[in-house]
């Protein structure tokens, strides 16, 4: 029989080598896909109480406040929560393994998790992050775009946002992504959602409708804001893309300008293409075309008169009616 004493003393000896350094991962993956978390039990003392076996949990992180249980494990038992139930799962390759599998991706699943493994003296805390893919390219070999859909200005509440930036060939930005693009000269007055929650804009030219002219220029924050029930525009980023933009020069609806680039073997470009191709290749066009989500745009890389005298930028005319017969059709290809 052991001591209460000696129990003590073997619990001090071996309290620094049962626990595992917190470990981080991050995996970038597109929806639909298959992900794997890993997460397995790295130091073995092979001390326990009574058989208890091995407990692992996963949780995810929705902000700094806010956790959903994803999974728990203890032995033969296992309780999967919510919408986790139908497509995720333990791998279970060997009594160390808590790996995770998540089995057709769905927006709401991109984000932190943290995976927790102890049998009895031993422990492993690991947190993994999936983001997109997108965002595989380093936050500053892309592009930032401010975007709000065909309903008008703040009317996008943190999910919607993600969407929206997805349609469009894009994920929402990071504040290092968008403080570059500040940096880099972007002035924008509608307040926008980023990846970590928050809602902020970016100045370069203080003045009384945005914020006023005490502020200094930088970035103005909302600070965190509820991600269901806050509506806000969004500040998308796109890492560029493998194919060409192209302009079709004809008056056509909607409807034609879609079937004008099917016809070419090409899709109606997404507002990210448009971005990229302006930031990143140098496009510059004076004619306003139809893209993807129904808006009319152009992008000048060269300021001129009759196209925009003051300033490089990707011009928005609007979301007009499409049945309107007015502009021609920005067109993407990709690359086979």
């Amino acid at each position: 029989m052991i001591s209460l004493l000696s129990f003590v003393l073997f619990c001090l000896t071996f309290a620094n080598n049962a626990y595992t350094a917190e470990s981080r991962h991050k995996i970038f993956a597109n929806p639909g896909d298959n992900v794997t978390l890993p997460c397995r039990l790295t130091h073995n003392t092979g001390f326990s109480f009574g058989g208890t076996g091995t407990r692992i949990k996963w949780i995810k992180l929705e902000d700094a406040f806010n956790e959903v249980d994803v999974l728990v494990s203890m032995g033969f038992h296992k309780v999967k929560y919510g919408r986790f139930q139908n497509h995720a799962h333990l791998q279970e390759a060997d009594e160390n393994d808590a790996t995770l599998i998540i089995n057709n991706l769905q927006l709401e699943d991109f984000g932190m998790y943290r995976c927790e493994i102890i049998r009895g003296m031993d422990e492993n805390i690991v947190e993994v992050e999936i983001r997109m893919q997108g965002e595989a390219s380093l936050s500053f070999t892309g592009v930032v775009f401010p975007y709000s859909p065909r309903l008008g200005r703040y009317n996008l509440n943190f999910h919607d946002a993600e969407t929206a930036c997805l349609e469009q060939n894009a994920v929402v930005a990071s504040f290092d992504q968008l403080y570059q693009a500040w940096k880099g000269g972007l002035d924008w007055c509608n307040a926008g959602w980023l990846s970590d929650g928050t809602v902020q804009y970016p100045i370069t030219k203080p003045r009384e409708p945005c914020g006023g002219t005490r502020a200094g220029a930088g970035l103005r924050s909302y600070g965190q804001r509820d991600k269901a029930n806050s509506h806000f525009d969004v500040f998308c980023f796109t890492g560029g893309y493998d194919g060409q933009v192209f302009f079709v020069d004809q008056k056509l609806t909607y409807t034609e300008a879609v079937q004008a680039c099917q016809d070419d073997g090409a899709e109606l470009a997404k507002v990210g293409h448009m971005f990229a191709a302006w930031k990143l290749h140098g496009y510059d066009r004076c004619d306003a075309g139809w893209l993807s989500d129904g808006s009319v745009r152009y992008p000048i890389s060269r300021p001129r008169m009759k196209c925009s005298p003051t300033e490089a930028a990707v011009r928005f005319i609007g979301f007009p009616d499409k049945k309107h017969k007015l502009y021609g059709a920005y067109c993407y290809r990709a690359h086979q």
